[in-house]
């Protein structure tokens, strides 16, 4: 009986690629932040991982041949602009202590599902070794 990796993996796949891209938009905030009009950007982690898990589990592959309904490439995930809670005047809305805190926070989250994937391929591996 073949692993369906998919379902063997969960969600922290496509979380650490979320993950990933989220520390890439955060970093270029943060290097932007005396960018004059340079507006902070984000991704909204939670829903796209929502609607992108929900979308993949309404398809069925009844053939073998059929393509999966793997939702491993996803495209770049729209980038939602942040609202300063003070503007400059610059009109720049990059706020550093905040970005800096939203990074840190993303760099924490990306650890807990790399380890929680770890943890799956570890059990994955004594399971195939019949441990």
């Amino acid at each position: 009986m073949p692993i369906n990796f998919q379902t063997a993996l969960g969600v922290h796949e496509q979380a650490l690629k979320l993950r990933t891209q989220r520390a890439e938009v955060l970093a270029n905030n943060i290097a932007n932040a005396d960018t004059p009009g340079y507006k902070a950007k984000d991704i909204d982690f939670k829903s796209i991982l929502a609607s992108e898990h929900s979308s993949a589990g309404k398809l069925r592959v009844t053939n073998n041949k059929h393509m999966s309904s793997d939702f491993n490439e996803m495209g770049s995930p729209e980038l939602l602009f942040r609202n300063p809670s003070q503007p400059s005047v610059d009109g720049n809305t990059v706020e550093v202590h905040q970005e800096k805190a939203e990074y840190l926070k993303n760099s924490l989250e990306f650890q807990a599902s790399f380890r929680f994937l770890n943890g799956k391929f570890k059990g994955l591996k004594s399971a195939i070794r019949g441990d």
